[in-house]
């Protein structure tokens, strides 16, 4: 994704002077400094009058190590909407950008790897201006051929532009097909002949995306999936400033910060980063899945799409959370690939438009029950990579057997008192709950001894339709410790336990 482009229609300029640039006169008034956000430069001169020349000295790395030591010292929350990081990979993160080092993320699918380098643009300023020019040069030092011939021209009537902090991002995610034109460019000859200059002229280079990211953040996601030779490229650019472009040399001293993603499994299922290029990346970061279901609860909850009047209780969503927790310890399914946190996303998102739907179809409110989670097997299937024990067996099979594990996790966090209800089963009882009417889904309940009673442990008086979710809940996740075993319709006592892979 590339936010380089159209600065210049961003930017809003002050009118022109009447005087010669530079030399301020009694009937005009000094203009304000960019910083109180009124009025901005449009040229050169107008820049070294109002703008603190010092900071167009920093480079990108400086200007984010500043930044991040007066959020340190205000005691700011660092990367928000970020969670279960906190006493891990972000005081990594603070100590490669304090030492203002390239870094890279490894980790597998789903661990917010992307959105913590999409965070990083909050370490840069508001604003900064730039020459009108491709790279975006420095006003005060260009370095393409385009910017030092608009210097000598235009001296101090030089056109200024303002960069935001979405404009100075650029991404790219790798793929095999990428080359080092699409990364660095190549020759132009559109250019070269509207110029007449031929093609040894370097102001007809179409730049890549890399020297369009100068000034600003350039990251590469996924970096083992691009070939060796144009991370051999990358590596220049880190190293030496060095770009060769169809055979001519071209030094382009880039203001980069170069940031990466990787999955350590792809190293060798589809490539690998070449020793140079990993030897000068500053530090190696390891992500991770969430550490507790509260955390994963924390995520989900942010990112999911649950309408609004759909109430999905804690242990619903706690649940949800445990399915991507006992997932990702199953034998049956490709701990290599990971379970991402995608799935806990998606599956919360179908368990409330499952209660959506059965309010609309029955009446009622819309109360997420756990038996929603069976409904959203498709949300679970899909994300599961399988072994070949897996694969035997089935995606639906696998799921289902999670989902009930899953409620087994969760049930003794609330300590209930399952005696009674497990007693009733024992003696041959069966229980079987009616689909659409809540009413009679809490009457059939009442004659499992102990079973309302903990229900109302958990609900506390809530609403009937939440009374029902929390029995419902109890029943499952007595399932799920294989105390009780469950048809398609139907409770009874389990008669063996059960093997649910692990």
């Amino acid at each position: 994704m590339c936010l380089a482009c159209s600065s210049q229609s961003r930017a809003r300029f002050t009118p022109l002077l009447s005087h010669a640039p530079g030399e301020p006169t009694a009937h005009t008034p000094p203009i304000p400094s960019p910083r109180l956000g009124r009025v901005k430069a449009k040229t050169l001169g107008e820049l070294r009058r109002t703008y603190p020349l010092e900071k167009l000295r920093r480079t990108v790395k400086d200007e984010a190590r500043e930044n991040l030591r007066e959020k340190l010292r205000r005691g700011e929350r660092l990367f928000p909407g970020i969670h279960g990081y906190e006493d891990t990979v972000i005081p990594a993160l603070v100590q490669a950008i304090l030492a203002k080092q390239n870094f890279i993320l490894l980790g597998t699918r789903g661990q917010a790897k992307s959105r913590i380098l999409r965070s990083l643009t909050s370490l840069l300023d508001e604003e900064v201006p730039a020459l009108a020019t491709e790279l975006r040069d420095n006003p005060l030092h260009p370095i393409s051929p385009e910017g030092r011939r608009l210097l000598e021209e235009a001296g101090d009537d030089a056109p200024i532009v303002w960069l935001s902090r979405e404009d100075r991002y650029v991404e790219k995610l790798a793929t095999p097909d990428t080359t080092v034109a699409d990364l660095l460019g190549d020759m132009d000859p559109i250019k070269a002949a509207r110029r007449g200059t031929g093609m040894a002229d370097l102001e007809s280079i179409h730049y890549g995306l890399l020297p369009r990211a100068n000034r600003g953040i350039f990251a590469v996601n996924e970096l083992a999936d691009l070939a060796p030779k144009v991370q051999v490229a990358l590596f220049n650019i880190l190293e030496e400033g060095d770009v060769q472009i169809r055979g001519y040399p071209l030094r382009l001293p880039l203001d980069v910060w170069l940031v990466f993603t990787a999955n350590p499994q792809d190293y060798t299922a589809r490539g690998r980063i070449v020793t140079p290029l990993k030897d000068r990346i500053g530090s190696e970061i390891r992500t991770h899945y969430p550490r507790s279901l509260e955390e994963g609860a924390r995520i989900s909850a942010q990112e999911a799409y649950v309408p609004e009047g759909v109430l999905v209780p804690e242990w619903v969503r706690l649940s949800v959370e445990a399915v991507a927790f006992v997932a990702r310890e199953d034998r049956r399914v490709d701990q290599t690939a990971g379970v991402s946190q995608r799935l806990a996303i998606s599956l919360l998102e179908v368990v409330a438009a499952s209660a959506e739907r059965r309010a609309l179809l029955h009446g009622g409110r819309p109360v997420a029950r756990p038996l929603d989670l069976y409904q959203g097997l498709p949300a679970i299937t899909g994300k599961l990579e399988l072994e070949y024990e897996g694969e035997l067996q089935g995606a639906e099979r696998v799921a289902r057997e999670i989902v009930q594990r899953a409620f087994g996790l969760v049930l003794p966090r609330y300590r209930l008192r399952t005696e009674p209800i497990v007693a009733h089963f024992e003696e041959g009882n069966l229980l079987t709950l009616p689909e659409g009417d809540v009413e009679e889904a809490l009457k059939a309940m009442a004659g499992v001894p102990g079973l309302l009673e903990a229900a109302r442990a958990l609900a506390e008086g809530e609403a009937p339709e939440v009374l029902l979710s929390a029995g419902e809940f109890v029943l499952e996740g007595l399932v799920g410790r294989r105390k009780l075993s469950r048809g398609e319709a139907s409770y009874q006592a389990a008669e063996r336990p059960r093997s649910y892979g692990n």
